[in-house]
């Protein structure tokens, strides 16, 4: 049975009998996040007419850490911007926070905005969880903020071509890659695939019965998302709402991480990357761990933006121990381009790749909607993108407007983060695809993950892979027309 069947039992949420058992769960698995705001309205609930006028929104989030401290600080300082609303933040734990959201709107007390970055938009969108900005701000005010949204954030913001949620932050893949050993080496920064399977075979030559202890590239197996846009592939056809799993530059994409399989055989593969997961601590994988090694386990490996302060410390280090600190950079995925002139051959694209984020959205029954719309507003720099770009440095995120990237505080950021400036440029293509944000977005994200696994770890004949590759989309399509 689907886990939203378990959820939602009828066809729509707020079905009688998970109604009345959300009810009756509501007061005790809620009861820890209201309890705070309900003792503090009652304790100082306010002499002046100004605190009576004000409307509370709450704000639930899963940001700790350092992170926290740069949320907290936005708060107050859109609290202290304008007297309508009072922003109340509620750290949620990210491994609970769907099902007290379910149960907050169904018992019809929930939190007036909450940040996410699962593909659930358009799911919840559609069972009626959360509501349309549209419902409650005015065309031409959702049309300027649309318009200086990046295309990648427009994408991760909109349902059906309307604005579900909002998007906060985006999370770009590119390609780090250990700059002093490719000098020493010979080898160019990567343009092309060619240039990227070379490297791989440079410094793990096909055949090998044990791969070395650093080796050139390996894909990573979730990472389809990634390279089917690269290749000119799509995951799904909004024309005709269908999956699109089976698209020619998927399946080129597919062949092609399976030619890694092909090289190097899957035992080898597994027994490298099980050996990854002996590295101390959270180590990225790219930095070399004993000091004195100038390369990690990989000389090119995919990640995100978040990984250029691992670099930082990293360099601060062995500054700090008098010890030679490699140079690392970062480039866009290499795209096919069998006669290097430039130009991807079969419709492969430039500054392509796969982007995901975190997003605002407002839950059904929220007491102050047009407060949420504001705080996400001023979250985001629409109206005030100096002091936006502010706490996006602090907070290392990739801003989802071209205006508050083009400030003089972030372009001194960038400046000075020269890792980091790669990452924002991507985030302006528009060839950076998020998962497509249609009902059952999680369940089609689990299925190309799970093919490009078998793709590269589990031993197959090539008509086995076609095999596969046609049952993954009789699933999905399955799924999400909704079959049993």
């Amino acid at each position: 049975m689907r886990i939203e069947r378990l959820i939602f039992p009828g066809r729509t949420y707020a079905s009688r009998r998970w109604l009345v058992a959300a009810v009756a769960m509501l007061a005790i698995a809620l009861s820890s996040c209201t309890s705070e705001v309900s003792k503090e309205t009652v304790e100082n609930p306010g002499t002046s007419e100004a605190a009576a006028t004000t409307e509370d929104v709450v704000f639930w989030h899963f940001w700790g850490g350092k992170d926290s401290a740069v949320v907290e600080s936005i708060i107050n300082q859109f609290n202290a911007s304008q007297s309508h609303y009072r922003v109340r933040a509620v750290a949620m734990p990210g491994n609970n926070l769907q099902a007290k959201l379910f149960l907050a709107v169904a018992g019809g007390d929930p939190p007036d905005l909450v940040n996410q970055d699962d593909p659930v938009l358009a799911d919840w969108a559609n069972r009626g969880v959360i509501m349309r900005f549209g419902d409650f701000v005015d065309d031409e005010e959702i049309e300027l903020v649309r318009s200086q949204l990046f295309p990648a954030a427009l994408r991760l913001s909109s349902v059906d071509g309307r604005l579900c949620g909002l998007c906060n932050g985006l999370d770009i893949r590119a390609l780090y890659y250990n700059a002093t050993a490719l000098k020493r080496s010979g080898l160019p920064v990567p343009t092309t695939l060619g240039q990227l399977d070379a490297i791989a075979e440079h410094f793990a030559a096909p055949g090998l019965t044990r791969l070395p202890q650093t080796v050139g590239y390996l894909p990573d197996t979730r990472r389809l998302w990634a390279w089917g846009p690269v290749f000119g592939g799509e995951f799904y056809d909004w024309q005709s709402q269908t999956a699109t799993i089976n698209h020619p530059g998927n399946v080129a994409a597919l062949k092609w991480i399976r030619s890694y399989q092909n090289r190097y055989g899957a035992d080898n593969l597994a027994s490298f990357r099980q050996a990854d997961q002996s590295l101390p601590g959270k180590t990225f994988p790219l930095l070399p761990v004993s000091d004195d090694a100038d390369v990690g386990r990989y000389v090119m490996l995919m990640d995100g933006q978040w990984r250029v302060r691992d670099i930082d410390a990293f360099g601060n280090r062995r500054q700090r121990l008098g010890l030679a600190t490699p140079e690392f950079g970062v480039c866009a995925l290499p795209f096919p381009d069998a006669d290097r002139d430039g130009v991807g051959d079969h419709g492969a694209r430039k500054d392509a790749g796969w982007v995901n984020g975190n997003f605002f959205v407002v839950p059904t029954g929220a007491n102050c909607p047009r407060g949420a719309w504001e705080f996400a507003k001023f979250w985001i720099g629409i109206n005030n993108a100096p002091s936006a770009a502010q706490w996006y440095v602090e907070g290392g995120w990739i801003p989802a407007t071209e205006r508050v990237v083009r400030t003089k505080t972030f372009q001194d950021y960038l400046d000075a983060t020269p890792l980091f400036k790669q990452f924002v440029g991507l985030a302006g293509s528009t060839n950076q695809f998020p998962v497509p944000a249609v009902s059952g977005a999680a369940a089609l994200k689990r299925s190309v993950e799970s093919l490009g696994y078998d793709a590269l770890m589990v031993p197959m004949t090539d008509e086995q892979l076609q095999q596969r590759l046609r049952q993954c989309q009789r699933e999905v399509d399955s799924y999400l027309r909704g079959k049993p």
